[in-house]
């Protein structure tokens, strides 16, 4: 059954504003009322893609006139939103696919269209990075979304070594053209015990989603070319917790103490060791304190 938009006769506010709307990442029966109630009522639709969403408008029977506002030409597009919000007018902001301005564009024309001191309302909705968290079974605690890595390997390498002692769940984004080589990256940096959940596809016809230690993806996707395809969502376990130093690595580092100042000595003892570093750094300054 097609949600009714009359559900919703005043949307909305009195004062002219950016609605950001999140839209279906594929399945269109997952747009929220509301959404559809403001698409509906504002006087302009900013789309990343205008044809792509011209057939969600089409779906349920929305007209609203659409703008291009992409990557490309964002700061553009941006100002001329602004001067349709200075004449009074409503404006909604979506993307191709999700909530907007999460690793897609739209975060400069808000922050363009805050500073010219108009309101920017959010309508929630689909957001990738939440549904795929939302059936990890890892999100006991809190978790860290990092997005899309650098493409090239060196960079996303470094990227994930800076990572390394992270303890909260975290939550990436990937290209289907890069989506091997970075799994296979992960496991280099994390080892192949770190679970990593796999989400290609959510919501859509091909949806998968398989869990397993990174030391099993790089079998797993050449089981398949198929399973290599599509838009990826990564999330990956945290650090485990380390309870504390074995004996010799606090006697490296307590050598290294006499030796460099403490930041430089817990660096290098957890380029030595193995240990995280942020737990080495704890302890050199407990082995600093003056007793």
């Amino acid at each position: 059954m097609t949600p009714s938009i009359s559900l919703l006769q005043n949307p909305l506010a009195s004062t002219s504003s950016l609605y950001v709307v999140a839209t279906p990442l594929g399945n269109m029966n997952d747009i929220g009322v509301r959404a559809l109630s403001v698409l509906a009522a504002v006087d302009v639709v900013a789309a990343e893609d205008t044809r792509h969403s011209q057939r969600l408008l089409d779906a349920f029977g929305i007209t609203t006139r659409m703008l291009a506002v992409h990557q490309h030409n964002e700061q553009e597009a941006a100002g001329r939103l602004i001067a349709l919000l200075e004449s009074g007018q409503q404006v909604a902001l979506i993307t191709d696919a999700g909530t907007p301005a999460v690793s897609d564009p739209g975060a400069k024309l808000v922050a363009r269209v805050r500073a010219a001191g108009h309101p920017v309302v959010p309508v929630p909705g689909p957001c990738a990075a939440v549904a795929a968290l939302s059936v990890s079974g890892f999100a006991e605690g809190g978790f860290r979304f990092v997005g899309f890595l650098p493409p090239k390997s060196a960079a996303r390498v470094a990227a994930l070594q800076a990572l390394c002692d992270e303890q909260d769940t975290m939550v990436f984004y990937e290209a289907p053209h890069r989506i091997v080589e970075c799994v296979a990256d992960m496991a280099a940096v994390f080892g192949g015990e770190r679970e990593l959940l796999i989400a290609r596809e959510i919501t859509k016809l091909h949806e998968q989603i398989v869990r397993m230690p990174l030391g099993e993806t790089t079998e797993w996707f050449a089981g398949d070319p198929n399973r290599g395809r599509g838009e990826f969502v990564l999330v990956l376990g945290g650090a485990p917790v380390v309870q504390g130093l074995d004996a010799e690595t606090e006697r490296i580092l307590g050598l290294l103490l006499e030796a460099l100042p403490l930041k430089g000595a817990a660096k290098l003892a957890a380029e030595i060791t193995g240990a995280p570093k942020n737990l080495l750094y704890a302890r050199a300054l407990e082995l600093r304190e003056p007793r």
